[in-house]
């Protein structure tokens, strides 16, 4: 007899996409529980019926899938394994999503313990499709892990994205975020290198996403940055520049390791470090422009 039982889910990391997902997962009806470090985050799912814990190990109490979104590897460490975290709470049957972006031989580690010390199960499960997707429900989803429990995640995600591919064991959704964002990153130092020399050349630097709509160099990032740095309009922050740099460097850490060169992430991560130097870390992507015109900086 199939289950039709909605799950139970508890959600850790109430952040720029943590939030818009536990939303949806709360309008869809799931019983939630919720977490975050900084308690007050929480508000907006306890009024949308959730019930907020105090410690991380509290999240297991009734939930089937534990999910985290978290700011990165280090901050995924704690919450599973710090003082009144996942572990004590977790128990076989369980399973944990986790769709923060870290380092695949970290996940590999934190996943083998997690299982070893309590029987819980774990997914990587990365997302993208920024906040917008977040809200909209349309992200992608690259899951690691046994094909059952990536099976299990499936209708869950079914609240929050528009596919979710099983790439392979625990760690290989790690490598594909890896993956595409170098690819976002990259994208993005180039269209500020553009938008910037477009100015310089007094061509009208708004009409350039809409010029180049369609064409080979159109892209998802395009239409929404160019337009941004054109306006100079920082606000609201979509993408972290420091999010961005971990990850850039969690590519040059992995390319070494595998013997690839990642010569274009590794420039990347340099520009963008130098971007976050200059007081940008916590800033929106669309500040790389100020990279290429000091003006802005």
């Amino acid at each position: 007899m199939t289950d039709t039982r909605v799950p139970s889910l508890a959600f850790a990391g109430i952040g720029l996409m943590g939030l818009p997902m536990g939303q949806r997962l709360a309008q869809a009806g799931h019983p939630l529980r919720v977490w975050n470090r900084s308690p007050a985050k929480c508000g907006p799912l306890v009024a949308l019926g959730a019930r907020r814990v105090d410690r991380p190990a509290e999240l297991c109490a009734e939930a089937d899938l534990v999910l985290l979104c978290l700011a990165d590897g280090e901050a995924v460490r704690q919450v599973v394994f710090g003082a009144g975290g996942i572990v004590e709470g977790a128990r076989p049957g369980q399973l944990l999503v986790d769709f923060s972006s870290l380092e695949p031989a970290l996940t590999r580690e934190l996943a083998a313990e997690l299982e070893a010390r309590s029987g819980m199960r774990w997914v990587d499960a990365p997302v993208s499709g920024g906040v917008a997707g977040a809200r909209a429900g349309t992200l992608i989803g690259m899951a690691g892990g046994r094909p059952e429990d990536v099976e299990r995640l499936r209708p869950v995600f079914a609240t929050l994205g528009q596919r979710l591919t099983h790439l392979g064991e625990v760690g290989a959704g790690q490598v594909a975020k890896v993956c595409n964002q170098m690819i976002v990153a990259c994208n993005a130092l180039v269209i500020a290198e553009a938008v910037a020399l477009a100015e310089r050349a007094g061509v009208d630097a708004n009409q350039l996403a809409p010029a180049l709509a369609g064409g080979f160099a159109d892209s998802k990032p395009l239409q929404i940055l160019a337009p941004r740095m054109a306006e100079r309009r920082f606000e609201p922050v979509e993408w972290h520049v420091r999010t961005l740099l971990k990850d850039l460097d969690n590519a040059v850490r992995l390319g070494g390791e595998r013997d690839s060169a990642t010569p274009f992430s590794g420039l990347a991560a340099q520009l963008m470090r130098l971007h976050g130097g200059h007081g940008h870390l916590q800033h929106d992507l669309s500040t790389l422009i100020a990279l290429f015109r000091e003006t802005d900086s």
